[in-house]
């Protein structure tokens, strides 16, 4: 399952409804139209939602109805918002409004173990990933440092950034999904 990630502040928009939407600036991200993530806000899980549609344009073609649905009052309010989040936003930068609906709400935040590595922890998974798998250099070096650090929070602050935690992910996943076919993994939940 992919994860869509938010600042800390928007948890209670999200969870009321009022944010129905994110707009994320450069690349396409890796989502499509009926793809189910789990949403994150303050580094937890707090529900799982439906990609309803993703529309490419640039900042400055960015309308107070995309704005709405991302929460802020107006257009201008949402491009200061984004000016928070990257550094540079000029209005011929990409822009990509990711419409969701939330069908899930977490009573207890999941790890992200509960959706990505069903059940099993993170940790144990790059451990018998190390012993029992041919990784590729770059992959045994993020499940290295992964192990080393002890969570991914921290692992990706070495890389560069807590925004690097999708390659720790991306890693396990492939991990789990090979010691799974190997039957030295299987689903706990």
């Amino acid at each position: 399952m992919r994860h869509l990630e938010f600042d800390g502040r928007y948890a209670k928009a999200i969870l009321s409804g009022r944010k129905r939407a994110t707009v994320r600036l450069g690349r396409r991200p890796n989502l499509g139209e009926g793809d189910e993530v789990v949403m994150h806000s303050g580094g937890y899980a707090i529900g799982r939602a439906l990609i309803e549609k993703i529309e490419s344009k640039t900042v400055g073609e960015l309308t107070d109805e995309d704005a709405f649905l991302d929460g802020f009052s107006s257009r201008e309010e949402l491009i200061n918002g984004l000016k928070t989040h990257y550094k540079e936003v000029s209005l011929d930068s990409p822009a990509h409004v990711i419409r969701f609906r939330l069908v899930e709400k977490f009573e207890r935040p999941p790890t992200s173990s509960d959706y990505a590595y069903e059940g099993n922890n993170p940790l144990e998974i790059a451990e018998k990933a190390l012993k029992h798998l041919d990784l590729s250099e770059e992959d045994r070096k993020l499940i290295e440092l992964f192990l080393r650090s002890g969570s991914l929070r921290r692992a990706a602050r070495k890389l560069g950034g807590i925004n690097k935690r999708h390659l720790i992910r991306e890693a396990l996943r492939k991990a789990y999904a090979e010691l799974k076919k190997q039957g030295i993994m299987g689903p706990r939940i």
